[in-house]
C-alpha cells in the first residue's frame, strides 16, 4: 500500500520537485498539495493522508498551532516539518505539538525518503545534524546537569514515560498506551523531571540521547 503524503509549503517550484521525488518511489503517493497551512489544513480534514510534509513558516496559521488541530482532528496523520534553519526555538517547538519529524530542506533526496518511510512506521525522525546541535547546546550551556547517576534512580515505569515523551508522544497518547490515566502520567512525568532537574522537553531528550534511552538517527 502506497503511503499518502500531502506537501504544504508555499513554494511552487518546491513543492513540484518534492512532489516529482516522491511520485519516482513507487511506495508514495502524492493525494494533495496546498501553499498555506490554512489550505492545508483544510486538505488533511477531507483526505486523511498517512503523512503531511509542511514548511515551518508560511501565510496563515503558524505551522506549530497547524499542527496542533491536526493531531487533533487527524491523529492517524503523521506530520514532518520541513526547514532551512538549525533553529533551536523550532525545535523546542517541534517536540511541544509532538509531531513526527523535523527535516532540513538541503537534506539528500535519500534520507527524506527514509525519514517518511520511518515516520509513517510510527517512528520519529530529526535531521542528525539538528539533532546534534541539538545536544551540543545543551551540554555547552550546562542544562543537563551532571551530579549523580541518574539512570538508576528512574523506576522501569519512568524510564518507559521519558523514552515516549521524547520520542514525541503527548501525556494522552502514553495513558492510552500504558494502560493509565492522564493524571496519573502526569505525575510520572513530574517527578521523573523532578529527579533529573529538567525543566522542558528538550533537555528531557538531550537526557534520553545520552542515557541511550532512545537512539540518534544514523549518521548524527
Amino acid at each position: 500500500m502506497a503511503i499518502r503524503c500531502i506537501i504544504v509549503d508555499d513554494h511552487t517550484l518546491f513543492r513540484a520537485g518534492l512532489r516529482r521525488m516522491l511520485e519516482r518511489e513507487p511506495d508514495f503517493q502524492v493525494v494533495g498539495e496546498a501553499g498555506n497551512t490554512t489550505q492545508g489544513y483544510d486538505l488533511v480534514r477531507q483526505l486523511k493522508p498517512d503523512v503531511v510534509l509542511m514548511d515551518i513558516g508560511m501565510s496563515g496559521i503558524s505551522s506549530f498551532e497547524a499542527a496542533r488541530i491536526m493531531a487533533k482532528d487527524a491523529p492517524g496523520t503523521r506530520l514532518i516539518f520541513l526547514t532551512m534553519r538549525e533553529d533551536e526555538d523550532y525545535l523546542r517547538q517541534f517536540l511541544e505539538v509532538g509531531a513526527a519529524g523535523y527535516i532540513l530542506k538541503d537534506s539528500p533526496a535519500a534520507k527524506l525518503l527514509s525519514a517518511v518511510r520511518d515516520v509513517y512506521q510510527g517512528r520519529k525522525y530529526l535531521s542528525p545534524q539538528v539533532l546534534g546541535k541539538l545536544v551540543d547546546d545543551f551540554r555547552l550551556r550546562g542544562k543537563v546537569p551532571r551530579r549523580q547517576s541518574r539512570g538508576a534512580s528512574l523506576t522501569p515505569r519512568e524510564r518507559e514515560v521519558v523514552k515516549m515523551i521524547a520520542e514525541g508522544h503527548s501525556v494522552k497518547e502514553i495513558a492510552v498506551r500504558l494502560g493509565r490515566s492522564v493524571k496519573t502520567v502526569e505525575a510520572h512525568k513530574f517527578n521523573l523531571m523532578r529527579k533529573l532537574d529538567l525543566h522542558n522537553k528538550a533537555q528531557l531528550v538531550t537526557y534520553a540521547i545520552q542515557k541511550k534511552i532512545v537512539k540518534m538517527p544514523a549518521g548524527a
